[in-house]
């Protein structure tokens, strides 16, 4: 996937989840932050970080808030564009294991009362994915989630329920950076969301993990990632 209209500034302040101030050439802009995570690890202030510009004027702020250099290693924090990445991948060709060329693809389906992020087919099969997307990194590790997420918990455990009525189930982590060694779910922040990790992969719930080529002004899924 790919942004336009990409500026270069610096982190200043995030007030709250939805907005970053961000200096940009010496002009002081407010930016919408597109994700609610904590990110502390991220945004410190005088961080690079690349905004995209918007030329919607009916948008309260100018600019959203895409990536952030972490050292030298790019982090996208685009909270949609997991979703996007897989579904780019899949059309040209991600073959999941234990699933076979994938024949649909349907963004969004809704079964039994609950939204999966894909459906898809591949012959006869037919599969149930979840996407999380990551961005906190802790000495090679990948780790999600960065704050307590009942929702999540709530995904993994419908993508049980899934598996348990003949679908096959994903649960795909994909790290929005490079450079990471491996992934596990995060116990120290939120043990109910790696127990029910552990639990769906008892289940025979794929959990996979990618990691991400990341850009100023694109993002294309990389490499299958270990999962611990």
């Amino acid at each position: 996937m790919t942004y336009k209209n990409i500026v270069e500034a610096k982190f200043i302040k995030r007030p709250n989840r939805f907005l970053a101030y961000c200096d940009v050439g010496g002009q002081e802009v407010v930016s919408h932050v597109r994700n609610t995570g904590r990110c502390r690890e991220l945004f410190i202030p005088g961080a690079t970080v690349f905004l995209e510009a918007s030329s919607n004027q009916a948008r309260k702020t100018g600019y959203s808030l895409i990536g952030v250099m972490k050292g030298q290693r790019l982090v996208n924090i685009d909270s949609t564009a997991p979703n996007k990445v897989i579904k780019e991948a899949l059309e040209n060709g991600l073959i999941l294991p234990g699933l076979g060329k994938t024949t649909l693809i349907k963004p969004e389906a809704s079964f039994y009362g609950s939204r999966f992020d894909f459906y898809l087919e591949a012959g006869s099969k037919r599969a149930l994915v979840e996407v999380k997307g990551v961005t906190l990194e802790k000495d090679g590790l990948a780790l999600f989630p960065d704050a307590p997420t009942e929702r999540g918990v709530r995904h993994v455990e419908e993508l049980i329920s899934a598996k348990s009525d003949g679908f096959e189930a994903y649960l795909v982590f994909v790290v929005q950076m490079k450079g990471v060694t491996a992934f596990t779910p995060n116990a120290a922040m939120h043990q109910a969301f790696s127990d029910a990790v552990y639990r769906a992969q008892n289940m025979g719930v794929h959990v996979l993990c990618y990691d991400c080529i990341v850009e100023k002004d694109s993002l294309t899924l990389g490499e299958p990632v270990k999962v611990i």
